[in-house]
């Protein structure tokens, strides 16, 4: 078993640590400076995954009909977990390379203590802009209902304990939690390694196959048995995999014509199985078809599972990230090249797209609380093609800016520079 999910997880292969032969025989040291390197894969296809994500959770967004969510087992999420895995191995795995296990601790530390007050910071944002749209009396709805914050609202001192101890994780504010729960994984994980990367292997996986058995649950609601939708002890294989990927742990897999067809022929044929529903957009002739498939979707369930990372999902996302990598050539030389001399348009969206995936953090809350304002726009104005595409492309504006502005305050230019 552990063989044999090594041998597909290798088949991700974003590992710029991982090209090189020689590099896998490398010592800790070494492979720490090669994973200081920043991925030209990882920035493009992370912020990929911000547009989408954001297109995701606008209410009733036509948008969301074609996002890859509705073609298959895995989407967006799995996209932003595995990049993150990634570029933890390259913030905070040098560190523990280079400065020992125990500053390597305070610097994920220090990072789940920012996410953590990412998390309360998005849910008190969009809680409270949620009761001024209700407070207005100008809809037809409630807003604070539409995201299942009244009980918060009717009873707030529980559910504001439950609100900072994550006992209560509403549904739309569940991926933070998950990170920063696989985020304080890592020091456990870094001190496995020492030991062996295979002992980490193994341990990942036997969590991974304990959750999905159902036994490592979290409560998300004081008042129901109903538990986090994204569980951290089944999402933290697909985390660790873009982290062993990045650390040299895992080797990257050939570019072989035999693993592209078996990756596509996977993506393709389980697309309808994925997401049912695509039949029925194709046309009328198809629902018959469409609910035939949906009769076999128990025989799937346990295994395209997304609060514990079902297998189906875990298989459907390393055959789109192996097809992903090749695509992009060795070491995202298509990437870099298009980049450099392609033509003005496609040079545009690329810097846009890996500016996006630079800065995830902040573009993934600014795009979660815009999200919920972008629907309220769309139901004074109406759904129609024209209005639709408006806000969308509003929404990708915005967010591009948000990451535009973050890169420029990282960069901290109040700092007197020295010749």
């Amino acid at each position: 078993m552990l063989n044999q999910t090594a041998t597909v997880a290798a088949a991700a292969g974003f590992s710029t640590a991982a090209e090189a032969p020689e590099r896998r025989a490398a010592p800790v040291a070494s492979v720490a400076s090669v994973a200081s390197r920043r991925d030209p894969r990882l920035d493009f296809y992370r912020g990929i995954a911000m547009f989408i994500i954001l297109v995701a959770h606008i209410p009733s967004n036509r948008w969301a009909n074609w996002i890859p969510a509705r073609f298959g087992f895995s989407d967006a999420a799995e996209i932003f977990v595995f990049c993150s895995g990634m570029a933890s191995a390259i913030a905070f795995g040098g560190c523990f390379a280079r400065q020992g296990w125990l500053m390597g601790t305070a610097r994920v530390v220090f990072r789940v203590w920012q996410v953590y007050w990412a998390h309360i910071c998005l849910f008190f944002f969009v809680a409270a802009s949620m009761a001024a749209l209700d407070l207005t009396g100008a809809f037809d709805k409630s807003y604070v209902s539409s995201l299942n914050l009244q009980h918060f609202f009717d009873d707030p001192a529980p559910q504001m304990v439950g609100l900072f101890t994550l006992s209560y994780v509403p549904n739309y504010f569940d991926i933070l939690p998950m990170y920063l729960v696989v985020l304080a994984m890592m020091p456990v994980v870094m001190a496995l390694a020492r030991v062996s990367p295979w002992l980490v292997a193994v341990a990942c996986v036997a969590v991974w196959l304990v959750a999905n058995l159902g036994r490592l649950p979290l409560p998300a609601e004081p008042w129901s048995d109903r538990q986090w939708f994204f569980n951290p002890f089944g999402w933290q294989l697909l985390f660790f995999t873009g982290f062993a990927f990045m650390r040299g742990w895992l080797p990257a897999p050939p570019v072989s014509k035999t693993l592209i067809w078996i990756c596509a022929a996977f993506v393709i044929l389980s697309a309808p199985f994925g997401s049912f529903k695509a039949l029925t957009w194709l046309g009328a002739a198809n629902a018959d078809l469409a609910s035939a498939i949906r009769e076999t979707w128990p025989l799937t369930g346990e295994l395209r599972n997304k609060t514990e990372q079902g297998l189906l999902r875990y298989l459907h996302f390393l055959s789109l990230a192996y097809l992903g990598w090749v695509a992009a050539g060795q070491g995202g030389q298509r990437l870099t090249h298009a980049a450099a001399h392609g033509g003005t348009a496609a040079r545009f969206l690329l810097r846009i797209i890996t500016k996006v995936g630079q800065q995830s953090l902040a573009v993934f809350v600014f795009s979660m609380a815009l999200a919920q304002l972008l629907g309220a726009v769309l139901d004074v104005v109406g759904r129609n093609n024209l209005t639709v595409s408006a806000v969308n492309l509003a929404g990708f504006a915005m967010i591009t800016a948000v990451a535009y502005t973050a890169g420029w305050f990282k960069s901290q230019p109040w700092r007197s520079r020295r010749a």
